[in-house]
Formats: structure tokens, C-alpha cells, sequence
């Protein structure tokens, strides 16, 4: 991943202005040099600026940025990984004569053949800015779910701020927000406007029956494309069924890759978890069946409190889930950073896609269950694609989500939800469309106990005492008095615990603007579920805690795995809900019982 820093129509065309980009742009804090500290590069043509810190993963001796056409008449600054550039290199072979090895490079020629309207050729993750001096226009683009960050405002004399983090424009901008993904910002109409038009966005329930082999096949393109690497790389293994397929199909199809004859066949993988974590047990079984590499990542309580302020810092964001999760994966991607890795395959994605979590469970019909994949995936920018990108770009690393890749979402979101929901009479647990399309009886993926193991949310995975241990720490740092007066002091997004109020005042510390913490997102959630499936369980608008944990559902490492789905995707059925230590337990067709399990 790279960070880009777009200044356009600025009234101070001077030296000055330009040292002011290029600190915002190269500075550690606030800057954005972290994410791409192999280059800097700098265009400036009067008051328009394009600034880019590069992380090279694809053609590291020729990519670097900004890039040009042929008489410099066009300029682009780019995050991005656009796995078609091949295709769209010979496309272009006798109209444009490309000058280096990036793949971001073709976004040049299809802007010269199509104008704005090429964004949706583009098969990749990206956000960019091109300038065009013909015309002296612009235009800027984010990738369909947001995998890439990006940020726009306005500074005070009128220019627009375009930048991978909110952190490079929070001292010269007087409002600034999020870009939304699948959007273009044009100075030619002006304004933004969407590109990305799937049927699924529409929330209309589908009717496509269930493919396997699709599905399958779908997947397998996704990880293998994602494959296009010029440097070492390896795969984020948890042991759980999203990340366990990834490093499977990656596994299988290494060897008829290029980046196999760059650096061999051989796999690597890694795991980070507290001492005797669910993850590292489960990652490390599979590692043994697939043969990887294996690596394996402990952290202490203590060591993850002692880096809260600085997750903050990368994720921007007060949101207490996204936290949780990202402080194990900011301390694990700077020790794979330190091996020498510069890119990673991982998971985020399938449980939105695929209602993967185990609050959907409870989805009273299938219309429900698919309006809420769709928020789901809408939403998914704010959370799982920022914490995974953030947390790892921290330390100059790259993830890749083959689970999000465009024709992927699909086919996953094409299909008739009644094939995705949790039904124990049909032996279907969560994300079973998934694990049915993999359950290979000749040339199998993964073995049976872990293609049917439940899910885990990744901050409970990595150890349970990680969420006990920042609750008892954060308890101690926030009185009852501050929790009396939290309305008062955060009346937007008031937290609603100890630890939701210790993040925010480290994130209004360090973002103290009014449009900062605007785009942070907030409300009641249940197991990553959002506000709106609330209303699916009444016991459910009583609990702040939004631990996964609360689905009592939920199969810690000790137990006897009573609940657990056997390998023919059998399930029990009991679905329980602990909700902030009330005495009901509510079952899978949301009847009360009366009693809290143990």
C-alpha cells in the first residue's frame, strides 16, 4: 500500500506551499511516509500538487510516481494494485508507450481513450488523483468497497485535499470527510458521482440458486490474480475458515504463478495470538496440513495496551471493535515487516458477504438476512478494510482480501440468501455455501474439523483475556464521574462505556476537529452486527458490549465443543444471547427461556 496527497486549485503557488506538501506528504507524523516508505515523488504544475509515498510490490526498479503519458500532458498519483494490467497493457500496446512497470500506469491510457469512464475497467483495489494539464482538470477515484483508503476536504482558500489518511490533512483543511468507495470526483462537472452500480446495492433480494463450483471457482480466481507480486509475500493464517481457504487455494495454486518462479513454492504463514490462544492452536493445525512456512506471533495484554495510542493513531477511529481487533494484527504486521515480507494475503469480507457472524443466526427471513450483508458491505470501509489496511500499511505492509474482489461479491451477493442462513434441520451453519463449495471428498482443502469450525471474531481469536484485559485496564483510566459526564463531553457519539470513552479521548488528542470524529461510525451493535439488526432480538438493545462473545452460541477453547458443527456441518441449533449479564437466553427461533448458560 502507498499514501497519496492531492492538493488542487490552490492559491499559493509558491515554495513555500510546495514544502508545506511535501512535509504532509513525507513527514512521519502527521504524514503518510509510513505507508509507502520505498519512494517519494512530487508533481506540481502552479497550484495544483500530486505527492506519493510509495510501498513497491509490482515492478519495485521502474514504478515509481507520479506517473506520466508520453509528453507529460497527464499525471497520476496512485494506491492501487490493478491485477488486469496485462490485459490492458496489450490492449494498448500500439497506442501508448508505457514508461515504467507499475500497474497503476494503465489508468493513463484508458483515461486518454474513454475520458472519466474507464473506472470500472479497472480489476483491482485502488484510490488515485489524475491532473490533466490539457484541460487543467482533475479527477479522483476510490475502489468499489473501499479496500484502499482515501479522504477529501477543502483547505481555507478554497483548494481541495485529497489524501490515504485524514492525518495528512487535519491541520489545512477546514472540513474534510471520507470518499466514499465506488465514487469519481470530477472538477469537470464538479462533485462526486458513483460508478460502481451493482445490482446487490439496491438491497432487492435475489433469486440465483446456490452454484458450488461457481462459488468455488469465483474464489479461487480471486486469490490466484492477487498472486501478482514482485516481492516476498506470505498469507495471514487464524485458523479459521476464511483465512485457513485463502492459504489454501494459495497453496494449491502457487506453483503456476510467476511470483513462484521469483521465489519458489514454498508458503508462508502467520499467526499472532496471546499464550495458549484459540488462533495460534488452530492456525498452527492447519499450517501442518497445508505445509506452509509457519510463524507464530505472541503478545502480552500489557504489550497491546502499551500500543492502544499508536492503533488510534494509524486506524483514526474510536470505534471500540475496530480497535480490539487491530492492535493484534498493528503488532504482528511490524514483526512480518521485519522478516523481510511485504505483502500478505488475508481474509476480511467473507462473514459480510456470506453473514458469516453469528448474530445472523437470528435473521428472522431471508430478506432480512440479505438487506443486512448489503449494509454490511456498504459499511465495510469504515471497519474491517480500515483496520486491515491501516493496521498493517503502520508498518509498510500490504494485505490483500481476495473475498473482496469485484466479480466475487457477484457472484456471493447474486445468490438466493436462503442458501447463506444458519438452518440446523439442513445441517447449514454460518457461511456453509462456503464451506459446502470446498468440502472436496477426492482432493480435499482443508480437513473436515476445520472447514466446519465456527467462527471466531479475530480480537476474541487471538486470546480471550485480550478483550478481559482492556476492559479491567480501561475501567481503571475512566472514573464513574467522566462516564456521568460523557454526554456532555462527546454529545456526538457519546460513548457507552469505560473503554469506549478511553479511546476517544486518546482519538480526540490526536484528531481534535469536528469533521475527524464525524467520520468515525457509531451505534449499537451486537457481534459486529449493525444498528438495524437490533431489532432482530429485543434483548439485544440492553448490551454495549459488542464482543462476538455475547452470541452464547459462541465455542470457547475449553469447551467440550457441545455446540460446534461436526463435519457434516451439523450444528445443535442453541444459539444463546448474554446480553450485559441478564438472566435470558435467547435460542435460534427467539424464544426466551429464562436462564443464562454457564
Amino acid at each position: 500500500m502507498c499514501g497519496i496527497l492531492a492538493v488542487l486549485g490552490a492559491a499559493d503557488w509558491s515554495q513555500a506551499k510546495r514544502a508545506r506538501v511535501l512535509s504532509c506528504s513525507r513527514r512521519q507524523a502527521p504524514a503518510l511516509k509510513h505507508r509507502g516508505p520505498d519512494w517519494s515523488g512530487l508533481y506540481q504544475c502552479e497550484g495544483n500538487f500530486l505527492a506519493q509515498q510509495r510501498l513497491a510490490i509490482v515492478s519495485p526498479l521502474s514504478g515509481d510516481q507520479p506517473l506520466y503519458n508520453a509528453d507529460r500532458t497527464i499525471v497520476v498519483v496512485a494506491n492501487g494494485e490493478i491485477y488486469n494490467h496485462k490485459k490492458i497493457r496489450k490492449q494498448f500496446a500500439s497506442k501508448h508507450t508505457f514508461s515504467t512497470g507499475s500497474d497503476c500506469e494503465v489508468i493513463i491510457p484508458l483515461y486518454e481513450e474513454y475520458g472519466e469512464d474507464f473506472v470500472d475497467m479497472l480489476d483491482g483495489v485502488f484510490a488515485f488523483v489524475l491532473y490533466d494539464t490539457r484541460t487543467k482538470t482533475y479527477m479522483a477515484a476510490r475502489d468499489a468497497i473501499g479496500v484502499n483508503p482515501l479522504y477529501i476536504g477543502r483547505g481555507s482558500d478554497g483548494a481541495v485535499w485529497i489524501s490515504s489518511e485524514m492525518k495528512a490533512l487535519n491541520e489545512d483543511c477546514v472540513k474534510f470527510e471520507i470518499f466514499p468507495p465506488g465514487h469519481i470526483y470530477s472538477s469537470a462537472p464538479g462533485g462526486l458521482r458513483r460508478w460502481y452500480k451493482p445490482q446487490w446495492f439496491a438491497e432487492n433480494v435475489p433469486a440465483t440458486p446456490y452454484q458450488p463450483l461457481v462459488l468455488r471457482e469465483a474464489f479461487e480466481k480471486a486469490v490466484i490474480k492477487r498472486l501478482m507480486t514482485d516481492v516476498p509475500f506470505g498469507v495471514l493464517l487464524s485458523g479459521g475458515l476464511d483465512s485457513s481457504l485463502v492459504a489454501s487455494v494459495t497453496k494449491r495454486h502457487l506453483i503456476e504463478t510467476e511470483a513462484a518462479e521469483k521465489f519458489g513454492t514454498e508458503l508462508h504463514s502467520f499467526v499472532v495470538g496471546l499464550e495458549g490462544s484459540p488462533d495460534l492452536k488452530a492456525a498452527r493445525e492447519v499450517a501442518d496440513y497445508l505445509g506452509t512456512i509457519h510463524h507464530e506471533f505472541h503478545f502480552t495484554v500489557q504489550d497491546g495496551i502499551d500500543a492502544i495510542e499508536e492503533v488510534i493513531y494509524h486506524d483514526e477511529t474510536y470505534d471500540v471493535t475496530t480497535i480490539r481487533a487491530s492492535t493484534p494484527m498493528f503488532l504482528m504486521a511490524r514483526k512480518i515487516k521485519a522478516l523481510g515480507v511485504k505483502m500478505v494475503l488475508s481474509g476480511e469480507g467473507s462473514d459480510e458477504l456470506l453473514g458469516g457472524y453469528l448474530y445472523f443466526h437470528f435473521a428472522p427471513n431471508k430478506e432480512e438476512f440479505h438487506k443486512e450483508t448489503c449494509r454490511k458491505v456498504k459499511a465495510l470501509h469504515q471497519y474491517d478494510c480500515l483496520r486491515a489496511n491501516k493496521a498493517t500499511s503502520a508498518w509498510g505492509l500490504e494485505v490483500r482480501v481476495p473475498f473482496l474482489d469485484k466479480e466475487f461479491i457477484n457472484v456471493a451477493m447474486s445468490m438466493d440468501p436462503e442458501w447463506k442462513m444458519y438452518n440446523p434441520d439442513l445441517g447449514r451453519i454460518e457461511k456453509w455455501v462456503m464451506r459446502k463449495a470446498f468440502d472436496d471428498e477426492e482432493q480435499p482443502y482443508l480437513p473436515k474439523h476445520i472447514l466446519y469450525r465456527q467462527k471466531e471474531q479475530f480480537s476474541d481469536g487471538v486470546g480471550y483475556n485480550w478483550i478481559d484485559g482492556l476492559k479491567a485496564f480501561t475501567e481503571q483510566q475512566v472514573s464513574d464521574e467522566m462516564m456521568k459526564n460523557a454526554a456532555k463531553m462527546y454529545p456526538h457519539n457519546t460513548p457507552v462505556n469505560k473503554e469506549a470513552y478511553y479511546y476517544r479521548m486518546i482519538f480526540e488528542r490526536l484528531f481534535p476537529q469536528e469533521s475527524a470524529r464525524e467520520t468515525v461510525p457509531w451505534g449499537p451493535s451486537i457481534a459486529c452486527s449493525t444498528p438495524a439488526a437490533i431489532e432482530w432480538v429485543e434483548q439485544w438493545k440492553a448490551s454495549h458490549d459488542p464482543s462476538g462473545r455475547l452470541i452464547a452460541s459462541h465455542n470457547s477453547a475449553s469447551s467440550n465443543n457441545a455446540n460446534h458443527a461436526n463435519g457434516n456441518g451439523k450444528a445443535n441449533g442453541h444459539c444463546a444471547l448474554m446480553a450485559n449479564g441478564t438472566n435470558g437466553v435467547v435460542v435460534a427461533n427467539g424464544i426466551t427461556n429464562g436462564k443464562m448458560e454457564p
